[in-house]
């Protein structure tokens, strides 16, 4: 890599759905010797005797953290002998469909790791424990916007996760392109109205180097600075003023051949892909993209700079939670497991040992977090980790899979010109707001 710039590394965070991957890996020596110091601890039990059994089910974690989770356990049942708790993992793909066919059939396990959006709807259907009623001391351990995420309003303002871990992360700028097409890659572009007007000269500069290579997510929007949902949490409005903007720009920058082709079709993956080849100037990331591109794109890696993530307004962030099942059969033993396993001391462990982020409050204050060594992986972590507290997991939990996959399909037919780009997200928003209301 040739240079982490000071600029961009003030100002970081990025879009990485966790749900495509569970958590990254990570070997940073440094993590050896880090100490999480005096944090809020979320998982002391009280005087509450413990006893029994309960299935904790993780997401796609198995490959990689068995010795973490099995010493994890291990530690919780030698601190409560009367107790067993069995782990399961499920593979990343179909995890949701999982979760709610277990709901369903009255199988789904006591604790289970858990998205907001699969949370929403399992909460919906009053599957999850509203821990805001059951455990409302354990709330001031997290970090608020944490909490918030897990905190649906669509549905009374109940809580229906712990918060776990979180991940952020910073852009990617191929330098060799910037200065190949006329822009100066000491000036990297931390606004949508610079990446917009870089992108743009890029193209005219360089015809087969666009800039983009992803459509516009709902993340996209909030990051732009659009309303999302009302205040309520009851319809989506991004079919506004300022959503209409945001695809009329990227429709002119498809015109002006600075959005490849291939993003009104490819996901992430082909995003990803593209960038790895050279073929792209900007690639939004996460802590641990660092890592794949110096191990599967060294010469891409030898030219990349890492700016800020590009955001009108806050950055974005994702989170995972650890829910109890409101059904458990054991509810006391679930709640005291969900607790440990993200209480604060955990939570430092775990993000040693992958490239993520803690939610509990006071962890970030740490050393680990706050002190770069000479190796581009701590300067990201670093970088990253300070934009966490002010972060906001925009994608609202009630916005489906289902929601996102229409909204692109939209914003496709806005850009190639099939229709304007208000029509399109009336569309978008008429579609998710039905949904809203079927639930």
């Amino acid at each position: 890599m040739r240079r982490l710039t000071r600029a961009g590394l003030t100002g970081v965070a990025a879009a990485l759905v966790l749900s495509a991957c569970g958590v990254g890996g990570g070997d940073d020596d440094s993590a050896d010797t880090a100490d999480p110091g005096d944090t809020a601890d979320p998982g002391d039990t009280g005087d509450v005797e413990l006893s029994g059994e309960i299935t904790f089910q993780t997401w796609n974690l198995q490959g990689g953290y068995e010795d973490y989770f099995t010493d994890l356990i291990a530690d919780f049942e030698a601190d409560n002998p009367e107790t067993t708790i069995n782990w399961i993992d499920q593979p990343a793909e179909g995890y949701q469909d999982k979760l709610s066919a277990d709901a369903a059939a009255g199988t789904l396990p006591d604790v289970v790791d858990i998205g907001p959006e699969a949370a929403y709807t399992l909460a919906s259907a009053d599957i999850l424990l509203d821990i805001a009623q059951a455990d409302p001391g354990a709330q001031e351990a997290y970090l608020p916007k944490s909490l918030e995420a897990m905190t649906f309003d669509g549905l009374g303002g109940g809580t229906y996760g712990y918060p776990w871990y979180l991940n952020t992360g910073p852009s990617f700028f191929n330098t060799e392109l910037f200065e190949e097409c006329g822009l100066d890659s000491e000036n990297l572009p931390e606004t949508f109205d610079e990446l917009f007007e870089q992108a743009t000269v890029m193209a005219d500069e360089c015809a087969d180097t666009p800039m983009i290579g992803r459509m516009p997510a709902i993340e996209t929007f909030g990051m732009y600075g659009v309303e999302l949902m009302n205040a309520e949490g009851t319809e989506f409005t991004f079919n506004n003023p300022d959503g209409v903007e945001l695809v009329e720009h990227y429709k002119t920058l498809y015109e002006e051949g600075g959005l490849t082709e291939d993003s009104l079709n490819e996901q992430q993956t082909g995003e990803l892909e593209g960038f790895k080849a050279g073929l792209l100037g900007w690639l939004p990331g996460s802590s641990y993209t660092l890592q794949d591109l110096r191990e599967t794109a060294p010469d891409v890696y030898e030219n990349v700079a890492i700016g800020p993530l590009i955001a009108n307004a806050a950055p974005n962030m994702y989170i995972q939670s650890i829910a109890v099942n409101a059904q458990s059969e054991n509810q006391d033993l679930a709640i005291a497991f969900a607790r440990f396993v993200t209480n604060a001391d955990n939570q430092f462990a775990f993000s040693q040992e992958a490239a993520i982020f803690p939610s509990a409050q006071g962890i970030l204050d740490d050393p680990f977090f706050t002190e770069e060594d000479d190796t581009d992986d701590s300067r990201v972590r670093v970088a990253a980790a300070e934009q966490v507290e002010e972060a906001v997991v925009y994608w609202p939990p009630a916005f489906s899979a289902q929601s996102a996959d229409y909204l692109r399909e939209q914003i496709a037919l806005a850009i190639q010109g099939s229709k304007s780009a208000q029509e399109a997200l009336d569309d978008a928003a008429d579609y998710a707001n039905e949904r809203l209301t079927a639930e």
